[in-house]
């Protein structure tokens, strides 16, 4: 089996093509900090024809066919599985990935693809009961259209595919934008496993530009009837103002930042504590949307945990991502390095206590932990995006419920007890869209709605509730026959 070739173009109505613009792409490697290819950038008129590509094949009915959606499904999910290596090798050169975090996400990437699978099937009419007696009452189901995605650098393959298969799935057509830091797992590799798949030429198309040129273009476009975007909630709540405000209104599913707590019950298990923290905020070096942002712990656990937290952080592995046992592998870019950098220096500045300091070196920022943290400095307000953890002192229950809900931000969350029911509880008061109890802030299941409240997003995605995002409804009543 041959390696995909020509990853560094379009893809747009089933053509492989250099972009248009007169600007470039250049693509590195997090860890060598190597070229690995530079790309033409899409122009605002390859963004057109991306959506006339998509529009026409909507229009068309190329995927009309329940059975064609089906078989499509099925042979993206073989295909991913026979080149399950060359994914993973891509996620660990491209994103920065370490083995087995690449591992992980292509298997959230099919875990989606099979729930996807029952989608097709459930484009259905439904009859009402009707106030008329003499009147039948029909909710129809339908796709939406063409729906544009705009995907992320830290999670790209899985946070594209969970996007493109599920709108796929529904009957819509689509046209994908990637992070520019990572153009070829979250799109062009995307691009040619649809390809391989047998995808009819427009469903899925595949822009790489760079966001000052063809953002604001690619949202406020006359022809996608919905956005779905995943990045951070100050560009989220831009993408989100644009769409509606656009000569033409849309849809949004956006799925924003985080500032998730793990809170440390008094009665909790300090092992279990440590490794909740350590999975939940040092895996993917804290690149991930739900991962650990603050530890809350109860005083009367605090010098105890902090101090096994210590000992057990000494024994990550970081470096080198290609490395089976590396934990811990390098941001993504200088520019988020640096501001790693400023993080820390703040919060020194305010005279948080800097009581584990790992180290940077190149583009590997390994783990820094802080404690004497107030809740309103900005390292437990703001979320950091990297291996830094601030520790925050609980008095008690409700004072930890506090500090837990005192966050513009409300994605995911866990809470470490010895007892179920009072951590059930506790999961009710917070004002999040998840909660873990004795698991760690980082979970993700296709049949379970993935979405959070306040600043961290609108709507949910997987499941059932991404189908009703992804379709519409059309009220129809009738004369009874």
């Amino acid at each position: 089996m041959t390696a995909y070739q020509n990853l560094d173009q379009q893809f747009i109505g089933g053509q492989w093509q250099q972009g248009g613009s007169i600007h470039t792409i250049q693509n590195f490697n997090p860890y060598t900090q190597q070229e690995i290819f530079t790309l033409q950038a899409a122009s605002t008129e390859d963004v057109d024809s991306a959506y006339q590509a998509a529009l026409a094949a909507f229009e068309q009915g190329a995927l009309t066919s329940v059975q064609v959606r089906k078989g499509l499904i099925q042979n993206l999910a073989n295909i991913i599985q026979r080149r399950r290596e060359e994914i993973v090798d891509w996620l660990i050169q491209e994103s920065g990935s370490t083995r087995f975090k690449a591992n992980l996400e292509v298997d959230a990437s099919l875990g989606i693809i099979q729930e996807s699978a029952k989608f097709p099937d459930l484009i259905q009419p439904e009859e009402l009961e009707s106030r008329d007696p003499a009147r039948k009452s029909i909710v129809i189901r339908k796709p939406l259209g063409v729906i544009a995605v705009i995907s992320p650098w830290n999670f790209p393959f899985h946070l594209s595919m969970r996007s493109v298969i599920t709108a796929i799935a529904c009957g819509n057509t689509v046209v994908l934008k990637p992070a520019s830091d990572t153009p070829v797992t979250g799109g062009t590799l995307l691009g040619k496993l649809f390809e391989e798949a047998g995808t009819p030429h427009g469903v899925l198309n595949v822009v790489v530009g760079a966001g000052k040129e063809i953002g604001d273009y690619f949202v406020e476009h006359p022809i996608p009837k919905m956005i779905s975007f995943t990045g951070s909630t100050e560009v989220g709540q831009g993408v989100g103002s644009k769409a509606l405000s656009s000569s033409r209104m849309k849809r949004l599913a956006l799925e924003l930042g985080g500032n998730a707590p793990l809170v440390i019950l008094d009665d909790a298990d300090l092992d279990l504590a440590v490794e909740l923290t350590v999975m939940g905020r040092f895996m993917h070096q804290g690149q991930i949307c739900m991962s650990t942002n603050r530890v809350i712990v109860d005083q009367s656990l605090h010098d105890a945990y902090v101090d096994k937290l210590i000992e057990r952080v000494k024994t990550i592995p970081v470096g080198d991502p290609n490395l089976p046992e590396t934990i811990i592998g390098p941001i993504i870019n200088q520019s988020q390095v640096e501001k790693h950098c400023k993080i820390i220096e703040h919060a020194k500045q305010l005279d948080a206590q800097l009581v584990y300091e790992g180290g940077i070196e190149g583009n590997v920022v390994a783990p820094h932990i802080f404690t004497h943290v107030d809740p309103y400095f900005e390292i437990a307000q703001e979320e950091s995006f990297g291996p830094i953890l601030p520790i925050l002192k609980a008095d008690d229950e409700e004072h930890a419920l506090n500090l837990a809900n005192n966050s513009r931000f409300g994605l995911s969350s866990a809470i470490c007890t010895s007892n179920i029911e009072r951590g059930e509880r506790f999961a009710a008061q917070i004002d999040a869209g998840m909660t873990h109890i004795n698991g760690i802030t980082v979970a993700d299941q296709p049949n379970a709605p993935f979405g959070g409240e306040k600043n961290s997003g609108l709507g949910r995605f997987n499941g059932r509730w991404i189908f009703e995002e992804f379709t519409r409804t059309h009220w129809m009543t009738l004369p009874k026959q």
